[in-house]
């Protein structure tokens, strides 16, 4: 099926616009710009089109919680759906089978852990109709699972992978991620600790990392995402999957590690019913700190000789570009659509799509690069 005609759901938004912005540079494409506001949407395409735009750019008017949402989305007859209307917690998967009837393929950025895990229920529907559904598409699992792969083989036994992500306060964040985010801040979720499934609670457990010399050290919290699931089945030998992540002025952190704790001890049920008022009170601070960001991947085990083995890989982006990295993946594959050299069918967590190498090509655009150090004896 050729991939001329993409429909961008939340086109206007913090991550749809710069999906947007890349794929509107392909000619003979029609980027769709599709919301909940018309309004909104038209601007977009009217910045797209002051870019240089060499696709064709359409707005539209769709709301995904509609009745008619299957109709009007068959109607606009895209061939492929980036769906970035988050938070996905809490969604269910009407976005994606409207996708499957509709005969489109589909990319989401999703990052709650429900949603990308389960997307393979729709798996034989998808496959019945030669479609596929990707979801998690952005820095975790699609990411960190490329970087993973890129180095797994450097093991003979791969045991515990400790990872983070610490962006800087001045980049760009939507109120969508803040609200997902505040969905479990306190509440229990399970890990894979020592070979045993543990709970963790959200926005706990704070701990200090470096990362590099640029980004330097930053507090970080546990944070549930796909990955804690997803990474025990897909590398089998380990026996430890942690991640987490940060706010870099250490005065907010702290006050979703406190916030963390009044909701564990059952004093306040759910913080994202309050998710508007904390967006726009943090951004009172966007000011301060830096517009560094980074990711960190730790992965421990034993080497070819079966000696103990360790390797860090850090990844930097400055000058306020972090933004663009949970977009990165679904460019990629969208790309690779296009291009008709992605032939999986299904539905699918972003697991094993992409390289790293197909992923440097894109991010070096934007000046992010990254290092691995290697530890040969695990130190």
């Amino acid at each position: 099926m050729a991939v001329n005609r993409i429909l961008i759901l939340g086109g206007y938004g913090n991550f749809g616009k710069r999906i947007a912005e890349i794929l509107v540079m392909i000619p003979g494409l029609t980027l769709v710009i599709a919301g909940r506001d018309h309004s909104k949407a038209s601007d977009q395409c009217l910045q797209l089109v002051s870019m240089g735009a060499k696709a064709r750019t359409e707005p539209a008017l769709i709301d995904t919680t509609s009745l008619c949402f299957r109709d009007e989305l068959a109607a606009l007859k895209p061939d492929l759906v980036i769906h970035t209307g988050g938070p996905f917690q809490g969604q269910d998967y009407r976005v994606p089978t409207a996708c499957i009837a509709a005969g489109s393929h589909y990319i989401d950025l999703a990052d709650d852990r429900r949603f990308v895990c389960d997307i393979r229920a729709l798996n034989d529907e998808a496959i019945k109709n030669k479609v596929l559904l990707v979801s998690g598409a952005s820095s975790v699992p699609g990411l960190s699972s490329a970087v993973i792969d890129s180095f797994v083989e450097q093991f003979t036994q791969l045991e515990a992978i400790d990872f983070a992500i610490a962006p800087g306060n001045r980049a760009e964040r939507g109120e969508a991620t803040v609200k997902g985010i505040l969905s479990y801040t306190g509440h229990p979720f399970s890990v894979f600790s020592r070979g045993q499934w543990v709970n963790q609670y959200g926005w706990m457990s704070p701990r200090k990392l470096f990362f590099n010399k640029v980004i330097g050290k930053r507090w970080l919290a546990n944070v549930d995402v796909p990955d804690l699931e997803l990474f025990p089945q897909r590398y089998d030998s380990v026996h430890t999957v942690n991640f987490q992540a940060g706010l870099e002025l250490p005065f907010l952190h702290f006050g979703m590690v406190f916030m963390a704790l009044l909701a564990k001890m059952g004093l306040v049920k759910n913080w994202s019913v309050l998710s508007r008022w904390i967006f726009q009170s943090s951004e009172i601070f966007r000011g301060l700190g830096t517009d560094i960001g980074g990711m960190q991947i730790n992965l421990t085990g034993l080497g070819a000789n079966r000696e103990p083995k360790r390797i860090k890989w850090t990844l930097c982006a400055e000058r306020g570009v972090g933004p663009y990295i949970p977009t990165l993946s679904a460019i990629i594959l969208a790309k690779k659509l296009i291009n008709d050299s992605l032939e999986d069918r299904g539905a699918m967590p972003c697991l094993g799509l992409y390289s790293l190498r197909e992923f440097d090509c894109e991010a070096s655009k934007f000046g992010i690069y990254h290092h691995s150090e290697i530890s040969p004896h695990g130190q």
